[in-house]
């Protein structure tokens, strides 16, 4: 069995379909599995040591998520995105982000807001030492944690397939990491306490996000 098909995922144990779910997810949401790209059953439960029910259940899972989609005579296959898809996508993070980073203000502990600044320090670390992939990884913890400091397990549950489908969408672009620097108001006002400012922060944070990526994605448009 593969290495990242254990049979707990942090600390949480998860049934085998899940587990392939997670791992194709997180495959696709960094880039390893393009846009496009063929995904067939007897391949990946080779790959990851499991038989093929878990596999296919996994993939109707992603299905439902919108990360792949069935063709006919070719089978599975990861998606692409139109602008329609990445409008829509950013539409539904603004409200959530919004959301999450005005109950993160309302709520956050003293001990979370540490925790948080250790993540904006990790973020301008890796923009110093150039690597993308680690930007893109400390982009994600922190917004995670924001999430975690929100308190809403109802909101957490919304904010998980969305996170993977906006981590697959920053992987198909070049992201300098300008967002990082956007991350230090956010924390501010977060650890002030202030939730409207922390709300127009996140929506000032996801639009520009959000017109940095149409315009990579579509230059022409």
């Amino acid at each position: 069995m593969s290495a990242a098909i254990d049979e707990t995922i942090g600390g949480r144990h998860l049934p085998l379909r899940t587990q392939v779910r997670e791992e194709l997810r997180e495959r696709i949401a960094t880039g390893d599995l393009a846009p496009g790209t063929r995904l067939i059953e007897r391949d990946l439960a080779d790959q990851l040591g499991v038989s093929r029910v878990p596999v296919r259940e996994a993939l109707r899972m992603l299905e439902a998520e919108g990360m792949v989609h069935t063709v006919p005579r070719k089978g599975v296959v990861v998606n692409s995105l139109s602008r329609r898809d990445v409008e829509e996508l950013f539409d539904v993070r603004e409200a959530l982000e919004v959301m999450s980073c005005r109950r993160a203000a309302e709520r956050s502990t003293a001990e979370g807001h540490a925790q948080l600044e250790q993540l904006l320090a990790d973020g301008r670390a890796a923009v110093a030492a150039g690597d993308p992939g680690r930007i893109a990884r400390a982009n994600a913890a922190f917004h995670e944690h924001v999430t975690v400091l929100a308190d809403n397990n109802a909101l957490a549950a919304l904010m998980e397939p969305l996170r993977s489908r906006m981590r697959w969408l920053f992987a198909q672009t070049d992201d300098p990491g300008h967002t990082v620097d956007e991350h230090r108001g956010l924390f501010e006002a977060i650890v002030s306490r202030d939730p409207d400012a922390a709300a127009a922060c996140a929506t000032e944070h996801v639009r520009s996000n959000r017109e940095h990526v149409l315009e990579m994605l579509f230059p022409e448009d």
